[in-house]
């Protein structure tokens, strides 16, 4: 078995006031220097690098005009740089927490959220809450909604269904979304996409979600009404990093939630395919756990709502949170 307390047991004789000083004398350079800044006489200084190399074991500096750092100086100086930035960041967020503020919000959304008006909610909600840092984290819905029940998450961005209606969820209703047929510049219709139609990709490479997301099912359930229940995928991925490079590196038609659609238009990456109809997607929402709900969350939701895709007025579309 292997005896962990060897290779700690130096670190348990550091102390904060080690660490900061080391750092002050890197980066004064010498002894007498680093003195002045710490209030302290040379020869006091010069003891305290003893005492810590001491405690180490090892030789942190050489000696010269101005100090440089050992290879053994350089580690302690990684370690004084990130135990000391952890402490500095913990007691932020203890004091927002004293005063009854949330430090953190952790937000899981699904691909149409994103493209739906999240970024600029957050960038809005930072705004008003510029010491609030958000975590935000992508994946399917089904995935996310169990960070909410663990509470690793704050709130999740996904279609409505009966999972929202849970026991102690609340939500908000932000947008109506649908799916779309897109291209990339793989594909050999790029440059004569205008008025291109379903018929006309049919016989394509598809690349499309696993079977059993919501959109691939609203997918399948399309293509039987378009007597097309035959066609299957060429690939099938839940990344929207591998679908786009995909349908840019090859020939292949891609289907995926259509406010990502439009967003990726935008960017001149993806075309969509007119298809005649539309393949409804259903509405995304905002869930989050209303006994969890702090006044910051439900300020963050009312950010989400005000820019959320095609709302650019702000009104809220149910009850507000």
């Amino acid at each position: 078995m292997i005896d962990r307390s060897e290779g700690t047991s130096w670190a348990r004789r550091i102390k904060v006031r080690h660490l900061e000083s080391f750092l002050v004398l890197d980066e004064a350079g010498t002894l007498t220097e680093a003195a002045a800044r710490l209030h302290m006489t040379q020869s006091a200084m010069s003891h305290w690098l003893a005492e810590l190399e001491s405690v180490v074991g090892t030789p942190l500096m050489v000696r010269g005009r101005k100090v440089q750092l050992t290879p053994a100086g350089h580690l302690l100086k990684r370690l004084a740089i990130s135990v000391l930035g952890d402490i500095a960041r913990t007691g932020r967020e203890m004091h927002a927490v004293a005063e009854g503020r949330v430090p953190r919000l952790n937000v899981g959304s699904v691909w149409a959220g994103i493209a739906g008006g999240l970024p600029e909610a957050v960038s809005a909600f930072q705004l008003e809450h510029a010491d609030v840092a958000i975590s935000i984290h992508d994946g399917p819905f089904d995935n996310l909604l169990k960070g909410l029940e663990t509470r690793a998450l704050d709130a999740v961005i996904g279609v409505l269904d009966a999972r929202a209606h849970q026991p102690g969820l609340e939500h908000q209703v932000l947008f109506e979304d649908h799916v779309a047929i897109v291209i990339g510049h793989g594909s050999r219709h790029w440059l004569h996409a205008e008025g291109l139609g379903f018929a006309d990709v049919l016989h394509g490479n598809w690349v499309m979600p696993p079977s059993g997301t919501l959109t691939r099912i609203q997918m399948d359930a399309f293509l039987i009404e378009q007597a097309a229940s035959w066609l299957v995928p060429k690939a099938e991925t839940a990344s929207l990093a591998m679908m786009q490079a995909l349908l840019h590196k090859g020939d292949y038609v891609g289907v995926c939630s259509e406010s990502m659609a439009d967003y990726m238009v935008s960017l001149g990456l993806f075309k969509k395919i007119a298809i005649g109809s539309s393949i409804r997607f259903g509405p995304i929402t905002v869930v989050w756990n209303r006994e969890h709900a702090s006044a910051t969350l439900l300020d963050f939701v009312r950010c989400l709502v005000a820019h959320a895709s095609g709302n650019a007025s702000g009104a809220a579309r149910e009850t507000e949170p």
